[in-house]
């Protein structure tokens, strides 16, 4: 599936989190939701952004706006990283990369000239209508949470 361009209605999905709860898209409805997929916990750069997103929670929090980290591997590798690294938001696991594949985010990716499937690191903000507000592609993780940050204030 292609990625989900602004304006167009975001795809209802239901995931557990770190601790087993279930999260619906349509639990958030009438606030704005940052969803960022990565790769993969406990990676470098999958670990500077959940820590970014999480040193900047506060200000996500005052800004009424929801963090949700989305990748694959199961709640338990989710709780550990959770954990390891006293990240406070929901990460959601999906591990059978469904939801990665309705957000057009899962995709060939290259890497020591091996092709695999995997998730590319996108992030989408939601606007309290459902509706994708904005779209980073490939994002780089240094100073990504601030680029959202000013992506809602501008919402």
């Amino acid at each position: 599936m292609a990625l989900i361009d602004e304006g167009k209605k975001a795809p209802a999905f239901s995931l557990k989190d770190q601790d087993g709860k279930p999260h619906k898209l349509s639990d958030y409805a009438g606030k704005s939701v940052v969803l960022y997929f990565y790769p993969k916990d406990d990676t470098p750069g999958c670990t500077k952004e959940s820590c970014d997103f999480r040193d900047n929670l506060v200000r996500f929090n005052a800004s009424k706006a929801s963090v949700l980290g989305i990748s694959i591997l199961d709640e338990q590798s989710k709780a550990k990283f959770a954990k390891k690294y006293d990240l406070k938001f929901p990460l959601l696991a999906d591990a059978d990369h469904g939801v990665a594949e309705k957000y057009g985010v899962w995709q060939k990716k290259m890497r020591y000239g091996r092709s695999y499937m995997g998730i590319v690191r996108t992030t989408y903000l939601i606007g309290p209508d459902g509706k994708v507000a904005k779209r980073w592609d490939k994002v780089n993780v240094e100073g990504h949470a601030g680029e959202v940050l000013k992506a809602i204030a501008g919402n």
